[in-house]
């Protein structure tokens, strides 16, 4: 099975009001292990960046003005997705950003049901607890020490680790990140090595040293027998 984790960094919070996608990040996954690839683009909001969104992300107004726009991603970004599900945290704010932007260039959004959302599935795991991304790595000891600022590709990187721990951490593979397709090897019982039986007599040195056992015993059951 193929899913698509997903992230977005923004100028604001509300597309309703003007704010545009900066950057988005894909990674792929193939039965729920990172298979290596990934996308990856800053993008041109063409409009300045508000103080209060840059202190999150660090991406400035300057940095982005040699980025694409979004229209000129939006090709390569929905071949990466294709129909595969998406692995959101916080699908909504997500999936309303990158549909603003598709609306705008008249291209059909993304259904909002096929996003798994990891917010409401950490919170039917953990009700009460805090569901950021950064207090669920803590709660599965994933490291986000080069967590300092959001940055779209890193958090989804991050949320693959974290998703797979809500569904039951790696063990459908035991771990074993094995490409789309790929098999593992079965040996036959004739390609087995043939080891010699394992002898169970005991050794005169081994029967010498439980009678010396036995004599600092009182009444040892073996002597019973």
């Amino acid at each position: 099975m193929r899913e698509i984790v997903l992230d977005t960094e923004t100028t604001g919070l509300d597309p309703a009001a003007g704010h545009r996608v900066v950057e988005v990040a894909c990674l792929e996954l193939f039965n729920h292990i990172p298979t290596g690839r990934n996308y990856q683009s800053y993008v041109n909001p063409e409009r300045e960046m508000p103080l209060a969104a840059f202190e999150v992300h660090g991406l400035s107004t300057e940095f982005l003005a040699g980025k694409p726009r979004f229209v000129e991603i939006a090709d390569d970004l929905l071949a990466f997705i294709g129909d595969a599900p998406l692995v959101i945290h916080n699908a909504r704010f997500d999936i309303g950003f990158l549909n603003a932007e598709l609306d705008r260039l008249g291209r059909t959004g993304l259904e909002s049901g096929r996003a798994l959302d990891t917010v409401l599935l950490a919170r039917q795991k953990f009700p009460g607890a805090q569901v950021s991304l950064d207090a669920l790595c803590r709660r599965f000891e994933i490291d986000n020490s080069a967590r300092t600022r959001h940055g779209a590709l890193l958090d989804a990187e991050l949320l693959a680790e974290v998703y797979l721990e809500l569904i039951g951490g790696r063990q459908p593979t035991l771990g074993l990140a094995a490409g789309a397709g790929d098999t593992l090897p079965v040996r036959s019982a004739a390609q087995r090595p043939v080891r010699p039986a394992r002898p169970h007599a005991p050794s005169p040195e081994e029967l010498a040293a439980h009678e010396t056992f036995l004599a600092k015993l009182k009444d040892p059951v073996w002597r019973l027998a």
